[in-house]
Parts: C-alpha cells; structure tokens; sequence
C-alpha cells in the first residue's frame, strides 16, 4: 500500500494529509486558500492519486506560510509513500496545454531535491493568490519528497492558465515518475539504490 498520513502542526499552519498513490483521483481539499485548492485538485486529478488535504493557518498575515507548509507536508508524504522506492518508474514528463499557455513538467524521484523553475508569471495575483507562492510550494515539495523538478514555460500570457498548465503537468510527471516497473527488479540506479 503506497500511501501516507502527515500532521504537521507549526505556530501558523496546521495540516492534516493524506495521499494515496494507487488512487483513481479522489481529492477533498480545503487549505483556505481557494486557488491553491483548485491547483491541488488537479495534481490529485491529473496523477490518479487520492489526496485529501485540511489545511489552516495564518492566512489573515498572508498565504504564504500556508502555500509552503502544505508544499512541505505534501512531500513527506510522497516520500512516505513511496518507501524504499523499489521498481519505479522514477522519470516523468509532460508538456501540457492549457489554452495559449504550455508548460514542461520534468521530475526525478532522485532522493535530492531541487527545483529549477524557468516561469515569468505575467501577473502578480490571481484573484487574491499571490502567483510568487507557485514557486515556493514547488521547492518545498522538491526538497521534501526528495525530487529533482523541472518546470519551464514555453508560452502563455495568462496567468491563471500558466499555472494551471503547470500543476496538470506535474499530476501527470508525477504519475509517471511513480508507476511500478515489474521488469525492474530493484531500484532505477545504476548505483543500485536512491
């Protein structure tokens, strides 16, 4: 069972997740922030993965403590999940349209987290969201679940349907990057191990 049940509890967010890799896309998500629930449906959507999310935290300040604890406790619970990462897959990619906007979507499952994001956001805010926080919740789930990320623009001029590219995109890297290879019978290293 590849699955994972995070609580994370800090002096501005409390958050309680879980994930199940092997879903069908079950998703209930109610972080307080409308937009990034809206984000977060489609990674569960998009990579088949059953996610619920409860999220609260001192949004009255400003979402970003929010945006990246949830970043944070997502990761863990890839990393969770995925245990001693044996017959993965562990490459995926995606190039996804969403209207005028396209973005690549690259990940690793490599143990080491980074994210290069190669993405000018047209606007500062959709709606109330302040767009800096898409980078801020893809680096803290990068360097928590251990992925190497790569997200890059190739065209887009709404802001909305840039990130909404992006987040599609990494559902379906992410599905990728997870699924069991029954060929393979330990890690995809030539190190033998992640």
């Amino acid at each position: 069972m590849r699955q994972a049940r995070i609580q994370r509890q800090t002096r501005e967010t409390e958050i309680e997740l879980s994930l199940d890799l092997d879903g069908q896309g079950e998703h209930e998500v109610d972080t307080g922030i409308p937009f990034l629930d809206h984000m977060l449906s489609h990674v569960a959507v998009h990579g088949l993965f059953d996610l619920s999310v409860k999220a609260r935290g001192d949004t009255a300040v400003d979402d970003h403590h929010t945006v990246e604890d949830v970043g944070i406790a997502l990761g863990q619970a890839l990393r969770e999940a995925l245990g001693d990462k044996g017959g993965l897959t562990r490459y995926g990619s995606q190039v996804v349209p969403m209207d005028e906007a396209l973005a690549l979507v690259a990940v690793d499952i490599s143990g080491r987290g980074l994210l290069v994001f190669e993405v000018a956001l047209p606007q500062a805010r959709v709606g109330r969201f302040d767009t800096e926080l898409v980078a801020e919740f893809l680096r803290a789930l990068a360097h928590n679940a251990g992925l190497t990320l790569h997200v890059r623009l190739l065209n887009g001029g709404n802001t909305h349907h840039i990130i909404e590219a992006i987040f599609k995109g990494l559902g379906r890297a992410l599905r990728q990057a997870v699924e069991v290879d029954d060929r393979r019978a330990g890690g995809p290293s030539t190190k033998g191990v992640l």
